[in-house]
């Protein structure tokens, strides 16, 4: 592990070592307690350039949250993203935060965090499965962080439609997703490449092993240009890739 790894903890975060023991069966990778308790430091280790994506969706947001608008951050998780976001809301402006994820336990800590920091607008924190749908209005601005990967294709376009419905005109929603290359080749080589991320990181080939085939059934990667179409089929009138890192990427699109 390197050094900056090394020592350093999140306070509502454990590191992750879910995958470090050999485990006779995988079952598929899901978001519940033992995956919250070390989900901040997982993603931390696990996700190219975490901190700029968070600072990069921040500042691009920043752009578009309009007074007494509805801010929503689709798959919260700990709330992460929320309270990066805030930070770039200018102080004039008077808008509200909803979170939602299919996970109680991910919502406790993003609200202990949420208070933990004094946030400074209001916020609503909802578990439901955004494979059933989701009901937006109001809205300046719509996040989906490394989410609609773990939404059931057959789901996809009908979630992007009801966010492209709930959002204001000229409102954006911001995309972060793990993708697939349009090369088998290529793919090949960013799959690899990523994985060298990951030992980096201070993960081992046993974890990056047995997290993948827990991944397996649950993450389904699209490719850049599927999920684009999406967004152009729902009616977004203009999108645009604002970071790209081997099999990662992030879009913004704009109603």
């Amino acid at each position: 592990m390197s050094d900056v790894k090394k020592g350093k903890r999140r306070e509502f975060s454990d590191p992750d070592a879910i995958f470090a023991s050999e485990r006779e069966r995988i079952d598929d990778f899901d978001f519940g307690a033992e995956t919250a308790a070390v989900f901040d430091d997982m993603l931390d280790r696990s996700v190219p350039h975490y901190a700029e994506i968070q600072r990069m969706t921040g500042e691009l947001v920043g752009e578009f949250v309009e007074d007494g608008t509805s801010v929503y951050d689709l798959g919260c998780s700990t709330a992460t993203t929320i309270l990066h976001v805030a930070k770039s809301v200018p102080s004039c402006v008077t808008a509200k935060f909803v979170g939602i994820d299919s996970s109680q336990e991910m919502l406790d800590i993003a609200k202990r965090k949420l208070d933990a920091s004094n946030f400074a607008f209001p916020y609503e924190l909802r578990c439901a499965d955004l494979n059933d749908g989701v009901h937006v209005a109001d809205a300046s601005v719509v996040l989906l962080i490394l989410t609609l990967q773990f939404v059931r294709p057959l789901h996809r376009e009908r979630l992007l439609r009801s966010v492209q419905e709930g959002l204001e005109k000229g409102g954006c929603l911001v995309l972060v997703e793990k993708v697939l290359g349009r090369d088998s080749l290529l793919n090949r080589l960013f799959i690899e490449r990523y994985y060298d991320m990951k030992r980096r990181n201070g993960y081992s080939d046993l974890e990056i092993a047995q997290k993948r085939e827990a991944l397996e059934n649950v993450l389904v990667p699209y490719q850049l240009e599927e999920n684009l179409q999406l967004l152009r089929d729902v009616g977004f009138s203009a999108t645009d890739v604002f970071f790209k890192w081997y099999n990662f990427c992030g879009i913004i699109a704009v109603k």
